[in-house]
């Protein structure tokens, strides 16, 4: 009797992975429709998950006009569900991209894996370029990967000295204008909510607070700087930690990103510290969630759709170049957001005030 052939994954199996219609399928795949950012990263995840190629716009099987996006979480602290929607904002820009410019675009996720498999899935493999989500990845992840010698862009991660090619969010004109929105309002100690949690842009964001502090003329105090874990419940459960020492609180923070924004605001309230009474925040990503936060926040917003056109277009250069190109590094913009959670009619002397009696409430060891 014959062997029976591997079945063809289609739309219907996506839809009923992601539990929607296989015309949302299509509708998310072909960047169409007036589709909710959760419902589109539930189908992207499903698309990845099932490792489904879409047939090719032209109607054939060539396979050199096959583009390969890996979605690689190293440790997960920050390629995770809580960050699956902008993700999939990243994967709506390349895709209708990849269409317009007649390449199918394939998803591969790696979790927890080494980065030595993700090289050995790709050597040999039947693709024509490489956008890499280059998020919790190193340096030397990034020299492995580009070793391979196959035209590859990295999103979401930057490295000046390192021959490849970047696009990712410029993090340092986006906090400027966050500490720039505070100072404006009168504050003076301005706080950071950094984490340890080793990932490039983290610390790009990191290096760029204290640079425009400087910048501004604002003095940065050591105890206003904290430093927490990435997921929403490790920068909850460590800024309970920091409360329960009875910190003094600065005037306002700026958060990392979103995520640990949500953890941070949620622990203040928890400890009876009002936001934005008492405290100001601006978070960094504007994920769907910060409008409907409580209160709604104040947050950085990037276009991560732009970033992904922009590495499809990168990646059609170098596909089709005659010769070997210089590596291009592309940092995309930042707009603030405003919402309630940095109300610049705080007054510096109330808050003060607030501040006080709100340590007064905070829990004792």
């Amino acid at each position: 009797m014959p062997k029976a052939s591997k079945k063809t994954l289609t739309m219907r199996d996506i839809a009923e992975a992601a539990n929607v219609s296989p015309a949302t399928v299509s509708l998310v795949l072909n960047g169409k429709g007036d589709i909710s950012s959760v419902t589109r990263a539930r189908v992207l995840e499903a698309v990845a998950k099932l490792k489904y190629v879409p047939r090719s716009s032209k109607g054939g099987s060539d396979l050199s006009e096959k583009l390969r996006f890996l979605k690689i979480a190293k440790h997960g602290h920050t390629v995770n569900r809580d960050h699956s929607v902008f993700i999939s904002d990243y994967i709506d820009g390349m895709s209708a991209e990849a269409t317009r410019r007649n390449y199918s675009l394939e998803i591969v996720s790696f979790e927890g894996q080494p980065i030595s498999a993700v090289v050995e899935s790709l050597a040999g493999a039947p693709i024509s370029g490489i956008i890499a989500l280059g998020t919790e990845l190193s340096e030397a992840d990034v020299a492995l990967i580009q070793g391979l010698g196959l035209p590859t862009v990295f999103i979401d991660t930057f490295y000046d000295v390192v021959d490849a090619n970047f696009v990712d969010m410029n993090n340092e004109d986006a906090v400027y204008k966050v500490l720039s929105r505070f100072k404006e309002q009168g504050f003076e100690r301005i706080g950071f909510v950094a984490s340890h949690v080793s990932t490039t842009n983290f610390r790009l964001r990191q290096d760029a607070f204290f640079k425009n502090m400087a910048r501004l003329g604002l003095k940065v105090a050591e105890h206003d700087v904290l430093s927490v874990e990435s997921t929403y419940d490790g920068a909850y459960a460590d800024t309970l930690d920091l409360l329960k020492d009875r910190i003094d609180l600065a005037e306002c923070y700026f958060c990392t990103n979103d995520i640990i924004a949500y953890g941070f605001m949620r622990a203040l309230k928890e400890s009876g510290v009002r936001v934005p009474d008492d405290v100001c925040v601006i978070g960094f990503d504007n994920l769907p969630q910060s409008a409907t936060s409580d209160p709604a926040l104040t947050t950085i917003e990037v276009s991560k759709r732009k970033i992904g056109y922009l590495a499809v277009t990168v990646l059609d250069d170098l596909i089709n170049a005659l010769e070997p190109q210089p590596a291009v590094k592309i940092q995309v913009g930042a707009e603030l957001v405003l919402r309630a959670s940095h109300s610049k009619q705080t007054m510096k002397a109330s808050a003060t005030i607030a501040r006080a009696s709100a340590r007064r409430k905070l829990p004792a060891e």
